[in-house]
């Protein structure tokens, strides 16, 4: 379906049809499914230094990169895979950040052992309720949160990689921990939950 934007809604994803569908069908809506959500962190891992567009284009490259993210494959993996990851040109070849994704399907199981579901955990981080920023403007949207430097820091502590406080705020926002929306945005009153499962 195609949607009509109107001049009050996000600029941000500019005019490129695949940024807008984003904005428009995912981006602010509330996920709650544990591997989604790790996927979602592990590539806004991948984009430190680099632009979401970028990624979002390799997106499906890398779920048949990495198995669909699924932590429980990922974990087992060592130095061979990481190596045939690396001639891999559909994803973003930074060892460093291979590395992480591997390293964070290790963390993501010790946290799943040890605190139960890993979305219930997460959105522990925000009360297990939405924050509605309700910006006027985008001007007034933030990068970082007082919830995503604890997020950030908890994370790193259970041996996360690439998920400093910028990076986590991004998460939030584009999972729907956080609705950046502008008021005026026809996505702003759809990414309200009405319902929460915790």
């Amino acid at each position: 379906m195609t949607v009509l934007h109107n001049q009050g809604d996000c600029h941000w994803p500019g005019t490129d049809s695949q940024y807008r569908a984003y904005h428009d069908q995912h981006w602010g809506v509330a996920e709650y499914n544990s591997q989604q959500l790790f996927e979602k962190l592990c590539l806004d891992g991948q984009q430190a230094g680099l632009s979401w567009l970028t990624i979002l284009r390799k997106q499906t490259n890398f779920q048949l990169a990495f198995a669909n993210f699924d932590p429980a494959i990922i974990a087992k993996w060592g130095d061979a895979e990481v190596d045939v990851l690396m001639t891999n040109a559909g994803i973003i070849r930074s060892r460093a950040k291979i590395n992480a994704i591997l390293t964070n399907a290790r963390a993501y199981l010790q946290i799943e052992k040890g605190n139960g579901e890993f979305a219930k955990w997460l959105w522990g981080f925000v009360g297990h309720r939405q924050i509605d920023m309700a910006l006027i403007k985008e001007s007034e949207m933030q990068t970082e949160s007082a919830e995503s430097v604890v997020m950030a820091k908890a994370l790193k502590k259970a041996g996360f990689k690439f998920v400093g406080p910028t990076i986590c705020y991004a998460f939030m926002q584009a999972v729907g921990m956080v609705n950046d929306h502008l008021v005026t945005c026809h996505c702003y009153e759809s990414c309200k939950p009405s319902v929460y499962p915790w």
